[in-house]
This record gives C-alpha cells, structure tokens and sequence, in this order.
C-alpha cells in the first residue's frame, strides 16, 4: 500500500475514532510499526494531525497549550523561511529576548555562529545553542513539560531584570482589529514581558495566523514594531497590517 493510500485511511480512522495508536494502524494499514511513525510524523508535518506518545490525535480534540513537538513539526517550510528574514536583523552584540515559540526556534539554525546573548524560557533553544558561539541565559521559574518552555511570576521577574536590542515572540493569533491572543496566560504574559523590555519586538508569526483570534486578546499590535511572515499571505492582507504602522516583511 502507497502513502496515499495509508494516509487516507489514517485519516479516515482518526475522524471516526478520534485517536489511534501506532500498533492498531500497522494492523489496520498491514505495514509495520515504522512504516506507521514515519507516516504520522509526515503528516503531522502538514498539519493534518497531532502526534501523541504512541499514536496520534484529531486535530480538533488536541488540547492547548499544544506540546512543542507537535507544533514544531509544522510547517516546516515557513518557518524558516520567517527564521531566515528574521535572522538578517541580527548583530554581533546584539542581546536577543527568544520566547518558546516553534517558528522563534527556527532562528537557532541561522544564529549559532554569532557572538550575541539570547535570554530566552524555551528549553529547545538553549539545548540547540549550548556549544555554539551564542551566550544562553535560561530563564528560571515553573517548567511546562508539553510546551518544552520556563513559564510563571518568577520567570516574568527574571525578565524584568534584563534589557534586551530585540525580542523575537510568536502568538497563536493575529488580529488588525483584535491585536496579539493566545492559547494560553503563561505563554501571553511571557510574550508580553520579553516585547515591553526589548528596544525592537518582532513577531513571528506564519501566515495560517494571521486574521485569527484566540482565547486570550493579550496585547494590542502595538506591542511590536515589525511582522515577519510567509509569502503565503496575500499582499491585501499585508498592507492591512501596514496600515496600522506596522513593519512588515514576507
């Protein structure tokens, strides 16, 4: 059976089941247990499940905050393409806030040869720049084991200490009306916390956000002074954001 084929029944049993573990699928596909991983990774890379410790899971029964496994292996593509544009604006010196953010992460690959100090909750990030020229500085506080992120009132305080050139965030929505939201309070106030102690905030942020709303409206537009997105987003849509005085690049 080809991938196609694999995928559509995958696909299939998860809108009827709901969730489904990696042996009942290579039962089900008659393929192996491999086979079925590497088949949910691709798919989950294009967003049409969320992977589980042994399975997968409808998207719409996936519950938030989503873990960063399964975000970071979306879309894969855009990401770094924001990550590259958003690189370019960084500088030998240069002190980096970097929230837990999958499309933020994506900055590691184009920064570890610089001499800069990254201040940031995100465990991935500081396990990807620990060795590499960058100077780490791991905020402390409660750790989110699904989110892979350092979250709280002693994290928000640590950041307070710091003065940053520029924070680099990601949200769950954008909005021109609605501004900056979120799936969840820890991730906003630390989103929030990094852009107000940052002389230059940018939002990082892929086009499937953009015109979205979630479940906490946490900060106007003007929060952050420059979007970096896809060329996925239509140029209306762009120039709507320009409109409000925003820096925008794609």
């Amino acid at each position: 059976m080809n991938f196609q084929s694999r995928k559509r029944l995958i696909l299939q049993t998860l809108e009827q089941a709901g969730t489904a573990d990696v042996h009942e699928l290579a039962l089900l596909l008659q393929t192996s247990d491999m086979t079925v991983r590497r088949d949910l990774v691709e798919l989950a890379a294009q967003g049409l499940l969320y992977r589980t410790r042994g399975g997968a899971m409808r998207l719409d029964l996936a519950s938030t905050p989503v873990r960063f496994d399964n975000k970071i292996a979306q879309r894969v593509e855009q990401k770094t393409h924001i990550a590259r544009l958003a690189a370019e604006f960084i500088h030998e010196g240069d002190i980096m806030f970097m929230d837990c953010g999958s499309t933020v992460f994506q900055l590691c690959q184009f920064i570890r040869h610089k001499r800069i100090q990254v201040i940031t909750n995100s465990l991935p990030v500081m396990a990807e720049l620990l060795g590499s020229s960058v100077t780490v500085n791991l905020i402390g506080g409660e750790v989110d084991a699904a989110r892979q992120a350092v979250h709280g009132l002693m994290a928000e305080r640590h950041i307070s200490f710091y003065r940053a050139t520029r924070a680099f965030i990601g949200v769950d929505g954008v909005s021109a009306t609605n501004g900056l939201s979120a799936n969840s309070e820890h991730e906003a106030s630390t989103a929030m916390a990094m852009a107000q102690q940052a002389q230059h905030a940018y939002l990082l942020c892929d086009s499937s956000k953009l015109e979205q709303t979630k479940y906490l409206q946490f900060a106007p537009l003007t929060l952050v002074q420059t979007l970096i997105t896809d060329n996925d987003a239509s140029p209306e849509l762009l120039t709507m954001y320009r409109e409000t005085g925003l820096t925008v690049l794609s």
